[in-house]
Formats: structure tokens, C-alpha cells, sequence
């Protein structure tokens, strides 16, 4: 215990505490000003050497990167024959840049084998044997690979952006042999839904909304009478699919909010089975406009597994492959750790004020070309959050008996689906 005559400097540590509860508050603002002073005094230490030296500032924002989830996403081990790839978490981009590589390095040595051929054709034939021999001992060998430990920024990272747009062309052909009818070679067809509800449901404001976010969509409400037939879903996807409906859109509810959303994909299916959670409509948005019945642009962002490229063709089968460009409208699905976040946003290119930024990309530079234009957004709503639960085989009567694929809870928290 330190005298009471003692008094602690305003740069020391304090390694003693008093019984005394005012003296020890008096004492932990004192500790606090001393840290705050230290970090305070650190701070304007490296702005005044990042002054004279600016390498010094680029080398720490390039070392000062944050470790997110996204960043420590980890993936699973497999080949490259996957399969339809459903139940593994694998980047196709990345195993279609090993495939490339794989046949460039193929490649390059069966041109190596070619140069030595010709090269022993030249010499005489009785001493092929030694020729090959010294040829092998004068080929100077690769040199060796320096090990150095990664740091933990390094090792966390991924090898392509968490924001890139979704290549639909890389999926798999067994994955698009399995669902032949949202992978079809023809022209497809205009989107045509039709949206309901579940039974004995009071969300026919919400279903109403649905109609304005997806083209060409219908709101039949199922009705509630206690005399009236319950159709069933299958029932339901046959009446639509002999009236030219592409898809079926079943909105479920909780205590009078959404809380799903089932795609049946006709005629056969298959059904996806989707949770909502922060349903907002766009009213409640401030500065929010109101849509227009323009066909939407379609955005879809981060799709990088075979099950995030099904789900993503799921969504462009709702859209119309053509849209409206003179509406401005634009419809974004990012996923992000296996959350879509679905908004709908109005642009307007107007020029860049002086007081603004340049347009960043996805690898954090200035984008080239556009330095004097930005873009404006204005958001339109709904705004809602979907996960993906289940993929159902066909259209079955009873939900779940029979699935493509269905979500577990994950123990690891860096492995993702989609």
C-alpha cells in the first residue's frame, strides 16, 4: 500500500489500489487520463515520422486490414470433381483458376518434352544416352521456395473479394443436369408469378407489395372461410402451371409478420424454402420514393458456391432478361455469410461535387473513366433479409419429405453455403 503523501505521476501506471472508494475513482480517472495522454502522445509520434516518410503511413493502412468473418471465410478441401456440389462449401471461381493453371502447366511441359526432343534428334544416336544425361544435369532446377510465416491479416484473408457480382457461367454441369429446368439451354420464357399466402393469413398488404417487386406477378388471397377448400401447395402449382405462371411465391406468417417466403419453381419444382427476418416497407424509409411499373435491373452479389449459383438462378428466372433501362430501377441481392439482403433503389448519374470522393472498386482503388460522375440512389422498398432453409425435390404434398438440400446448424462459424 502506497503513503498517503504519495502522489502518482500523470504517465504512471498505478500498480496499487486503495480502499478508499472516492480515492480509487479519484485514481482510475487519473489511470485513465494517463492512457489517454500515452496513446494521444503515440498517435501525433507516427503522424510526425508518416510526414516526413509517407511509405510509413501506406505500409501501415496496408498491414491495418480488419479480420471479419468475410475475411476469415474457410472452405472445404475437395477435388475438382465435385459433383453437383450442394453439400460442400466451394469456390467454383477459384477451382476454375486451378483447372486453368493445371492445364497451363500441362501445357508447358509437353512443350518442354517437345524442345527436347528435337534437341537429342540433333545429336548423333549413339550417344543419345549421354546426351539426355547431360542435358538433365545441365536443366538448372527451380529455385527453392523461401518459407515465411504469414501474418495473421494473411492467413485470415481470402483469395477473391466478398463483394464480387456472381459468374453464372461457372456452374457446374452435373449441378445444372440435376435442375434442367432453371438450367435450360432455351430462351427463357417472360417471368410469370403468382403470389399468395398461407392459410388463414392477414398479410394481404405485405402480398399486395410482392406484386410490385416481382414483374409480372399476381396476388390471388387463399380464402379463410371455414366452409371453403383448403388447397394445398401442389394444388396451387397445378392451377398456375396450366395458366403459363413460371413460379409460385407463398409468403408465411408469425403473429401477423412475414416470416417466409416458399419458391416453387414450375412446373416441377423444385421448392425453396426461405426465412424473413427485418421486413420494412418502403413508406416507413425515410426519403423513399415510389416504383414505377419499369422491368428492374437485376444485381446479384457474392453467389460463389454451386448452391449460391442455384439460388441465384432461382432469382433470375424472376426477372425479366431484358429490363426497362429509361426506369432507372435496380434490384440488389447481396449475400453476405448466407444472408440475401434483397433492396430496390432509383438512380440518377449526376457529377461529382468537390467536396466528394472518387468512385472505389471492389480492390479499394479509384475506378478509371468515371472520376467526375457519381450516382445517386434513392430506395424504393421493401427492404427484407432472407435465409435459405431447404430445397425441396419437386412439389410435394408434405413439406420436407423429400430435399435436395436442407441447412444444419453450423458449429464452425467461418463456413459458409452460399
Amino acid at each position: 500500500m502506497a503513503s498517503k503523501k504519495f502522489k502518482p505521476s500523470a504517465k504512471s501506471a498505478l500498480p496499487f489500489k486503495t480502499g478508499n472508494r472516492e480515492k480509487r475513482q479519484k485514481l482510475h480517472i487519473t489511470r485513465k487520463k494517463a492512457l489517454d495522454n500515452t496513446r494521444r502522445d503515440e498517435r501525433f509520434r507516427r503522424r510526425r515520422e508518416e510526414d516526413k516518410d509517407p511509405s510509413l503511413r501506406e505500409e501501415r493502412l496496408r498491414k491495418n486490414i480488419p479480420l471479419t468473418l468475410e475475411r476469415k471465410r474457410v472452405w472445404d478441401d475437395v477435388d475438382r470433381d465435385t459433383g453437383d456440389g450442394l453439400g460442400v462449401s466451394v469456390d467454383v471461381e477459384r477451382l476454375k483458376r486451378q483447372k486453368l493453371e493445371e492445364e497451363a502447366q500441362l501445357d508447358a511441359e509437353d512443350d518442354r518434352g517437345e524442345v527436347l526432343e528435337v534437341q537429342t534428334s540433333e545429336d548423333d544416336r549413339d550417344s543419345m544416352i549421354d546426351s539426355v544425361s547431360d542435358s538433365d544435369e545441365h536443366t538448372t532446377a527451380p529455385p527453392p521456395l523461401t518459407s515465411r510465416r504469414k501474418s495473421a491479416t494473411e492467413r485470415a484473408t481470402s483469395p477473391t473479394q466478398s463483394t464480387t457480382s456472381t459468374n453464372l457461367d461457372l456452374t457446374p454441369s452435373a449441378l445444372a443436369a440435376r435442375f434442367p429446368t432453371l438450367f435450360s439451354t432455351d430462351p427463357p420464357n417472360e417471368p410469370k408469378t403468382l403470389i399468395t399466402t398461407s392459410l388463414n393469413s392477414n398479410l394481404h398488404n405485405e402480398a399486395r407489395l410482392l406484386t410490385t417487386l416481382f414483374p409480372n406477378s399476381v396476388y390471388i388471397p387463399r380464402s379463410a372461410h371455414r366452409h371453403s377448400h383448403k388447397y394445398s401447395v401442389r394444388e396451387i402449382a397445378a392451377f398456375a402451371s396450366n395458366r403459363s405462371y413460371t413460379a409460385v411465391l407463398i409468403l408465411k406468417e408469425d403473429q401477423k409478420k412475414p416470416t417466409g417466403l416458399t419458391f416453387v419453381h414450375l412446373p416441377r419444382g423444385p421448392t425453396f424454402h426461405f426465412s424473413i427476418s427485418n421486413w420494412i416497407e418502403g413508406k416507413r424509409l425515410p426519403g423513399h420514393g415510389n416504383p414505377t411499373g419499369h422491368m428492374p435491373e437485376l444485381i446479384l452479389n457474392n453467389f460463389r458456391t454451386p448452391l449460391g449459383l442455384l439460388t441465384a438462378h432461382l432469382f433470375r428466372t424472376m426477372f425479366p432478361p431484358q429490363p426497362e433501362l429509361q426506369g432507372r430501377q435496380v434490384v440488389t441481392l447481396h449475400n453476405q455469410r448466407d444472408y440475401i439482403f434483397l433492396r430496390r433503389h432509383r438512380y440518377v448519374f449526376r457529377e461529382k461535387r468537390v467536396t466528394e470522393k472518387n468512385v472505389i472498386g471492389p480492390d479499394g482503388k479509384a475506378v478509371k473513366g468515371v472520376e467526375g460522375i457519381r450516382a445517386g440512389l434513392q430506395e424504393l422498398g421493401p427492404r427484407f433479409t432472407m435465409k435459405l432453409r431447404r430445397i425441396d425435390r419437386g412439389i410435394q404434398r408434405g413439406s420436407g419429405q423429400e430435399w435436395e438440400w436442407q441447412g444444419k446448424m453450423e458449429k464452425q462459424r467461418t463456413k459458409f453455403q452460399l
